[in-house]
């Protein structure tokens, strides 16, 4: 299965998502923002980093980049399409998640280990762990705030993917911390699974949710 990871200036965890689709079995490919085919890809990854233009708001510039056409083929092709982190933020800058993710309410960066519950198995990346599974990745954000008006339809729809277990580190509504859209197949997740992919990190949690985009 070929994925595409997709890399933005100031992308840099880019290269710890290709190590961890390797390790998944998938075929990793990198994506640069001006790419708009991306025909010959199976799925695609957005990491986490700092993309170009987030001086403004986090995902700003990168939302009006070419690449995005591309994503936005995928999904109307049904292909699954994850975010992490800073592409959590650009997902939910193009509208493909519904909320944001904005400044933590202690407005500084974050960065540590943290408890997760998964809230969905229906998800591609989510389909290898039990609901509401405990699981330990790592948080690393100044932006990470789930915000959402219309909770009730988050629950309604399933959309929840993962929530803080105890300790909600940024504010988050409801410690929210990963949604995605109505299919299921686009996911925006602010914890970093590549973080967490061996156990020479600290923690292999995050596996499954590459190895579910190659299962998918």
């Amino acid at each position: 299965m070929k994925v595409g990871v997709i890399r933005f200036p100031g992308s840099n965890c880019d290269r710890d998502v290709y190590h961890a689709l390797e390790l998944a079995g998938g075929e990793p490919e990198y994506v640069w923002w001006n790419q708009k085919d991306l025909s010959n890809l199976d799925a695609a990854v957005i990491p986490g980093g700092f993309s170009y233009g987030d001086y403004l708001r986090a995902g700003a510039i990168a939302a009006i980049t070419p690449v995005i056409d591309g994503i936005k083929s995928l999904v109307a092709e049904e292909k699954p399409v994850l975010g992490i982190c800073n592409g959590a933020q650009i997902l939910a800058e193009v509208g493909l998640v519904p909320g944001v993710f904005t400044v933590n309410e202690n407005p500084k960066f974050n960065c540590q280990w943290t408890q997760l519950k998964v809230k969905t198995t229906r998800t591609p990346f989510t389909s290898l762990y039990h609901k509401d599974q405990i699981i330990k990745m790592p948080v690393a954000h100044a932006e990470g705030r789930y915000v959402n008006e219309d909770l009730e339809l988050l629950h309604d729809q399933d959309q929840i993917v993962l929530q803080f277990e105890g300790e909600n580190p940024n504010g988050s509504m409801e410690a929210i911390t990963g949604v995605c859209d109505e299919t299921g197949l686009i996911c925006a997740v602010m914890p970093h699974p590549e973080r967490a992919s061996d156990m020479i990190l600290g923690s292999d949690d995050g596996l499954n949710f590459f190895k579910g985009i190659i299962n998918f």
